[in-house]
């Protein structure tokens, strides 16, 4: 049974997002460097980028160049609101599914923001990669969003968590739990899908980005990957169920093991081109979540 927490649990709540964004940043740099620890490495890249100068481009709109990183931030913070640690939850909304795809969609208007507000072709053409990369895994990701709520019968993130009592749904629903990851690699623009800041466009939509704002953007993209890890937790992995450990906890494991996997997946996969990624998804994800969606409606009507 999920309940609402109090209203003191916001900070606990985006203290926890970002100690597990941390963690994936650690982690991340430790398996770039080629060792097992790469502690230290982002509190000191974070230092260098806020005492680094801000830079400018000719005719920039500002205001939307500094919004769009901040809006990717904003996005995941909100994002987690709805996703319970164990049998809390901050905000139990009736519709809990569907504000957690709302938010992505606000990464969306940053990342394109971003890109078209420095006034810079490298980032434009970014911002315009990751429209497409959007339109090629928003719809899967839909889908799979919706064989859950169809599984559950309701689009409360509780009511999800409370019908895998007696079968988590990543085992009948594994279609719909790989394109939701496939998705999270996107929607997070990290490999292999992370064409739109790729270096073959001299740094994608951070192409003139510096100081805070690059910060933010860096930022905002582990808080993303966090935050689709962390829902994956109560759509597909039966939430904080679990032997011998408090649930909360367990929600913390489940979140950290999906955390890891996304993100030792970005140095095993090379980066898709865009359009490769988009045949992949509307010739392949796309069918192959409407038959899983089919099934599941299958299912709840017959039993």
């Amino acid at each position: 049974m999920i309940e609402q927490a109090p209203l003191w649990t916001v900070p606990v709540a985006g203290a926890v997002l970002l100690a597990l964004a941390g963690g994936a940043a650690a982690l991340r740099g430790g398996l770039a460097a080629g060792r097992a620890s790469g502690a230290g490495t982002p509190g000191a890249e974070a230092a260098r980028l806020l005492v680094q100068q801000r830079r400018s481009t000719v005719a920039a709109d500002r205001l939307l160049w500094r919004l769009g990183p901040a809006a990717v931030c904003v996005a995941a913070t909100l994002a987690v609101l709805v996703v319970p640690l164990g049998r809390w939850t901050v905000w139990d909304s009736p519709v809990g599914v569907v504000w957690f795809n709302a938010m992505e969609v606000v990464v969306w208007a940053g990342l394109w923001l971003t890109g078209w507000g420095a006034n810079s072709v490298w980032g434009l053409v970014a911002g315009y990669r990751f429209l497409a990369q959007g339109l090629a895994y928003e719809l899967p990701h839909m889908f799979a969003l919706t064989t859950v709520a169809l599984g559950a019968g309701s689009l409360r993130v509780g009511d999800v968590v409370a019908a895998q009592s007696g079968l988590w749904f990543v085992v009948w629903m594994p279609v719909a739990f790989v394109a939701y990851l496939v998705a999270a690699l996107g929607m997070a623009f990290w490999g292999p899908f992370d064409a739109p800041a790729q270096a073959d466009l001299a740094g994608g939509v951070g192409a003139e980005l510096s100081g805070v704002d690059a910060l933010l953007l860096r930022a905002g993209r582990y808080l993303m990957l966090t935050a689709a890890a962390a829902f994956a937790v109560p759509a597909f992995l039966g939430g904080g169920a679990g032997p011998l450990l408090p649930a909360w906890l367990w929600s913390l494991v489940k979140t950290a093991a999906v955390l890891t996997l996304l993100v030792w997946l970005r140095d095993r996969l090379p980066t898709v081109r865009m359009d490769r990624f988009t045949e992949l998804s509307w010739v392949v994800l796309l069918p192959a979540t409407l038959l899983q969606a089919l099934l599941v409606a299958i299912v709840v009507l017959v039993r």
